[in-house]
């Protein structure tokens, strides 16, 4: 039986879509289930109806709080089946509340190489640092923001004469690449949480997963 995944989204919904054209191939081990946004102009909820995924708007200002949004979030996840929740450009802090309820259930991924930039506006920052590489992880949440254990990192070397949006394109290939990957090892059942450390069977993934210069 494949996971069920619920993917929360605020924008283009992108990874959503790499995940939608994952669980193509009949041997995927996953399936987008449901995708909540908060925002009902996402043009991702077109991605997914066009999918004929379920979709639901959820805007927090229609909630008495957060504590009442996020209940309905949980509600609606649960009667859809999902096993595992995917972060894909959700654009609000979750509650500790929330991150319990889904503990190692509940994924992001995040365009650095964490823990180095969490936060915003990464790409400029790993310039303006001069880091040689630079890319994007996919961990498990937590209550601090970008935190969590790590299951799939994937690198780009920085080339010179990098700007933010060339940068930024070249990490979101490997975004791509990398979310469907760390998706397959949870429902494959190759990940395990041992603290804050997400421990990956071995031969699961590659040694280096580094794109080249181009």
């Amino acid at each position: 039986m494949r996971l069920r995944l619920g993917v929360l989204i605020s924008g283009r919904g992108s990874n959503l879509q790499a995940l939608i054209d994952a669980a193509t191939d009949p041997a995927y081990p996953a399936e987008v289930a449901l995708v909540i946004s908060n925002k009902a102009d996402a043009p991702g909820l077109e991605r997914a109806r066009a999918a004929g995924i379920a979709t639901l708007v959820l805007k927090p200002k229609d909630f008495a709080d957060k504590a009442a949004h996020e209940a309905a979030m949980t509600a609606a996840l649960e009667s859809a089946g999902v096993g595992l929740v995917c972060l894909a450009g959700y654009m609000r802090l979750l509650s500790p509340v929330f991150v319990s309820a889904w503990l190692d259930r509940l994924i992001n991924i995040h365009p650095s190489l964490l823990p180095s930039f969490p936060g915003l506006h990464t790409h400029e920052r790993a310039i303006e640092a001069g880091v040689r590489f630079h890319g994007c992880t996919v961990h498990f949440v937590r209550v601090e923001m970008d935190t969590g254990p790590i299951i799939v990192q994937a690198a780009v070397p920085v080339a010179d004469g990098a700007t933010p949006d060339s940068l930024a394109a070249r990490v979101l290939e490997q975004e791509h690449k990398a979310y469907p990957l760390a998706v397959r090892l949870i429902a494959e059942g190759r990940v395990t949480v041992a603290g804050d450390r997400a421990v990956v069977a071995r031969g699961a993934v590659p040694d280096a997963v580094i794109a080249p210069i181009a």
